[in-house]
């Protein structure tokens, strides 16, 4: 599976804001289930926190699906 690129507007996404933005979850509900049941992890590392601050340079990944988060241009 191609790994997805995320390109931040700001500092940092929440985790399940991040999940539900990639189209990987359907709704912010279900993201945050996703996280709690930790099927989610960040750099390599299982995340248990649903609104952990995602920064560029950091992975995460869920089903096997890789997201690359980048820093704004």
């Amino acid at each position: 599976m191609p790994q997805l690129q995320f390109t931040l507007t700001g500092d940092y996404v929440e985790l399940h804001n991040l999940l539900k933005l990639m189209g990987l979850a359907d709704s912010g509900g279900s993201a945050k289930a996703r996280v709690a049941m930790g099927d989610v992890t960040v750099d390599g590392k299982v995340e248990l926190r649903k609104t952990c601050k995602i920064r560029a340079g950091q992975v995460v990944m869920l089903d096997g699906q890789k997201i690359r988060v980048r820093a704004p241009d």
